[in-house]
């Protein structure tokens, strides 16, 4: 039982590595690391270094054990550690590169009329024991409500609501010198990448964004909407992000920030005592027109808050969007989290190595974000029938999201193949029951339905 249980095992890990081999192969890694002026001096291949420390987390190993203790690879841990620390290493670069032949692939499998988004928001990376990290700050966490030893990673995602493409991040210490642990002790040019990362980690989140934005959009990357938190979702950021494209966002409950609303200025929270509330149960309270002080309109969209009672107002500034599709597509923000909890949970982020140099830093973050786009072009590939071939391609229809009327008659279905198991089953009456409740839905929705569906006793008809 031992010896079956280590070949499956064995076996198991060299599927893994011929599927990595077969993904660094068909995006070309090593050309994308050359092209980033990721390059060897002497040795073995730049590609044969970052796939090893690529394979770690799949292979269910760290640093330590799978790269320093392990004998079996040609090369030492001097060279792996040289490969993290290259001051010249354009990592945002090969990042974005590889997003953007990925998202190629994808949007040929999304149809025109799905809405597809950037994402922005940031997440804590966590150094709670370490001391002489280089730019290392106190970083305030919005989950525990403390500050905690670390640094902010600050994202971009692109999105089509089946999948989510890490394009961009930035690993920022603190704007503030006195909550800075660590300083900058390495030597380097000014005009390196290395250079350029350590001043972007001392400026302030929201001085990024039109830049992550730019680039994205720059590469290739086509989305229709810009995502946001409320942390985000700001007068001066929305407009200046507003001149790249529409931004949906979550708005804070705070008395300082006004809008112009019939001739005055008032909080969100005067704006909402003075609206007209939907009655009943209705999960979108309330919507109005606002003016910035920029003078830019946007909506505003209360709806109610499911955990407490509350209420929580959604802004965007396509106001021509109706209610219900601003809340819709606003609910792909939560793509983001998920890959958050993905890569800090299963791809070891901030937890497979410990350097204290801040390129190395940088360097095993973006390799752990390449492990997320392996994993989510596979599942990509293993979900979607169209993947398989051109003649699925060209015959298969665009994933949507499953219309009321199609669950309902998806239920009915099994319904039907339930009673018929059961023995106690008439064609006529469910027939009947059947067609009443479908026309109930339809004049509901003020739809006319075309297709015709009949249920026969007959299971194999």
């Amino acid at each position: 039982m031992d010896h079956n249980k280590i070949s499956s095992q064995s076996q198991a890990g060299i599927r893994v590595h011929g599927q990595i081999d077969t993904f660094f192969n068909r995006f070309r890694i090593g050309t994308l690391l050359h092209q980033c002026g990721i390059r060897k001096r002497h040795g073995h291949s730049v590609r044969s270094f970052t796939q090893a420390i690529f394979s770690l987390s799949f292979m269910g190993q760290n640093f330590y054990r799978g790269i320093v203790l392990n004998q079996d690879l040609p090369f030492g841990k001097d060279a792996a550690y040289e490969l993290l620390k290259g001051v010249r290493h354009n990592w945002r670069k090969l990042i974005l590169s590889l997003a953007r032949k990925i998202f190629l692939i994808f949007n040929r499998l999304t149809d025109d009329d799905r809405e597809s988004v950037l994402i922005i928001d940031d997440s804590t990376y966590d150094r709670s024991r370490s001391k002489t990290v280089e730019l290392l700050s106190r970083v305030y966490d919005h989950s525990t409500g403390k500050y905690i030893k670390g640094f902010r990673m600050l994202t971009l995602c692109w999105s089509d609501g089946a999948s989510c493409l890490p394009v961009d991040f930035a690993l920022l210490s603190s704007s503030d010198a006195q909550k800075r642990l660590g300083h900058n002790f390495k030597a380097m040019d000014r005009r390196c990448c290395a250079n350029q990362r350590r001043r972007e980690a001392t400026v302030k989140a929201t001085d990024h964004l039109n830049d992550m934005v730019n680039r994205a959009l720059k590469a290739g990357l086509t989305a229709r909407y810009l995502l946001m938190d409320s942390w985000f979702t700001m007068p001066a950021t929305v407009t200046s992000l507003a001149g790249l494209m529409p931004v949906i966002g979550m708005v804070k409950k705070i008395r300082t920030v006004h809008y112009s609303f019939q001739g005055q200025r008032l909080d969100l929270m005067a704006i909402y005592r003075r609206l007209k509330k939907c009655r009943g149960r209705a999960k979108i309270l309330a919507s109005t027109v606002v003016t910035l002080s920029s003078g830019l309109p946007c909506k505003l969209v209360f709806i109610r808050d499911r955990n407490n009672g509350d209420w929580l107002a959604v802004l965007s500034t396509d106001i021509a969007l109706p209610d219900k599709e601003i809340v819709r597509i606003y609910g792909k923000r939560w793509d983001i989290e998920v890959f958050f909890k993905m890569i800090k949970q299963h791809l070891r982020l901030a937890k497979e190595i410990q350097c204290r140099d801040f390129d190395a830093l940088i360097g095993h973050t973006s390799i752990v974000f390449m492990r997320y786009l392996f994993v989510a072009y596979h599942c990509r590939l293993s979900i979607d029938h169209r993947s398989f071939g051109d003649l699925f391609y060209a015959c298969c229809d665009e994933i949507r999201d499953i219309t009321f009327l199609e669950a309902l008659m998806r239920i009915l279905e099994l319904a039907a193949d339930r009673m018929r198991c059961i023995g106690a089953y008439c064609q006529k009456t469910f027939d009947a029951f059947f067609y009443l409740a479908m026309d109930v839905a339809l004049n509901r929705l003020g739809i006319v339905k075309n297709r015709t569906i009949s249920f026969s006793a007959n299971p194999e008809s």
